[in-house]
């Protein structure tokens, strides 16, 4: 079930969300907080998927605290932050910061129109709503896709799910994730407006120039029923090394040879097909114009970012084949992985190898102060930051909540691994029965 933190006392968004949520009981778990030290906390300990912030609730809640906190920390909280404003030119001015940990900004109204719809899509799309190392990496290989309504409401939410998730699977670093955002957004506007709406470049420049807001063109060319009914598809292809993006729309198509090489210098819009080009790899249009696909490049072994706790702690380098701790050694320094990848051997026998998706090296002798029960081996180069026992649990102590999300951690894993121990049982007892195997040998 998927945690929703409101940090409100406006009764409108109280009551939409409480309305919203019975539809969605089995999936969804709303808590409410007048009070912002309050909400904060819980951000804290429960790290929740979805955060409601309310910016029109000034008297009890500072919403921009709250959003401030969640930076000070981008590895322990990212995503899933929907902010609600009293009026559109609030909104605006909050979307232009281009936060990354936005999922969209609402006006009231809009937020009590829409967000039966946000939580439909939401719960369409729980795979893109975890937590950092709580949910785990699929593999090698992911596809999938979307398709969005002519409402740049599904556009900012599908990109924000598509760049939050290669962000907290270490496939993008900080500088990529603004680039794939900022591209995603320009292409699926592209495909909204001039595709499906049919608004040109010309009737977008004076629609601007007389000061109109995009999106209230768009709401006029959509009560059209032949507009109305168009989509957007969005398909992905994420993989070992790269990404791979395709936007189409259902529009007629057009010269987008003669928009790329256009010049912009001059122009109040347009810029954003130039800009994508410059941002990603292998940008190309078909021939008729409805369709673009890019990719982007895959970080290899390196995390994104670093837990807060662990920044003051010093990044040890290691070499191909250094060790970095042995069986049966009596220590227990944590070890938080930066960058490379590490074999686990036990018993002289490789059993696993593990990447900065791991997070973690050595944490059950760390948490159980026994010796360690494997030798750990770098495999090239890599960067360790080496966490003594005694230093970590100071850290602990003044800030608890990383100890509780390190328990939940582990108890993921030992789910996710006791899952797999009963299918493995479950397919043995099947392929038992099938094939008539006795349970015992007998000379």
């Amino acid at each position: 079930m998927k945690k929703i933190l409101v940090a409100s006392t406006n009764e409108k968004v109280i009551n939409s969300v409480k309305a919203s949520c019975q539809k969605y009981a089995a999936y969804f778990d709303p808590m409410f907080f007048p009070d912002t030290d309050e909400a904060l906390s819980y951000i804290d300990y429960e790290l929740p998927e979805i955060k409601v912030l309310d910016f029109t609730s000034k008297a009890d809640i500072d919403a921009n605290r709250i959003l401030a906190e969640i930076h000070t920390d981008p590895w322990l909280h990212n995503g899933g932050i929907i902010a609600v404003v009293s009026k559109s030119s609030e909104a605006q001015e909050l979307e232009e910061k281009k936060d990354s940990n936005i999922l969209i900004v609402q006006t009231v109204h809009s937020f009590v129109e829409n967000f039966s719809r946000l939580l439909r899509i939401l719960w369409s799309n729980q795979q893109f709503l975890f937590n950092r190392g709580i949910q785990e990496r699929i593999g090698g290989r992911e596809t999938g896709a979307f398709v969005c309504g002519n409402d740049p409401l599904d556009i900012r939410v599908y990109t924000n799910f598509l760049v939050s998730y290669l962000y907290s699977t270490n496939r993008i670093g900080g500088e990529d994730r603004y680039k794939l955002q900022t591209t995603l957004m320009e292409l699926l506007t592209n495909a909204l407006e001039h595709g499906n709406c049919k608004i040109s470049y010309d009737e977008k420049t004076q629609w601007l120039e007389n000061g109109g807001n995009i999106l209230d063109l768009i709401r006029e060319k959509t009560k059209d029923p032949e507009i109305a009914n168009k989509k957007v598809h969005i398909s992905y292809i994420v993989g070992k090394e790269k990404s791979r993006f395709k936007i189409r729309d259902d529009g007629e198509g057009f010269d987008w040879k003669a928009r790329l090489n256009a010049d912009f210098s001059e122009e109040t819009h347009g810029r954003g097909m130039k800009l994508s080009e410059s941002m990603v790899t292998s940008l190309t249009y078909n021939d008729k114009g409805n369709e673009v696909t890019f990719e982007v490049m895959n970080q290899q072994n390196a995390a994104n970012t670093v837990p807060g706790i662990m920044q003051p702690f010093s990044t040890v380098a290691y070499k191909d084949k250094q060790v970095v701790c042995r069986e049966n050694d009596n220590t227990n320094d944590l070890f938080f992985i930066v960058s490379g990848r590490y074999a686990v051997y036990t018993n002289r026998k490789l059993v696993s190898v593990l990447t900065p998706n791991d997070m973690f090296i050595g944490e059950m002798s760390f948490l159980l102060n026994d010796r360690r029960s494997a030798t750990i081996l770098s495999v090239g180069d890599g960067r360790l930051i080496k966490i003594p026992k005694v230093s970590f649990l100071n850290l602990i102590r003044k800030n608890p909540h990383y100890g509780i999300f390190l328990s939940k951690l582990l108890a993921q894993r030992l789910l996710k691994q006791t899952m797999k121990t009963l299918q493995l049982a479950s397919d043995l007892a099947e392929l038992k029965e099938h094939c008539n195997i006795s349970d015992t040998f007998e000379d």
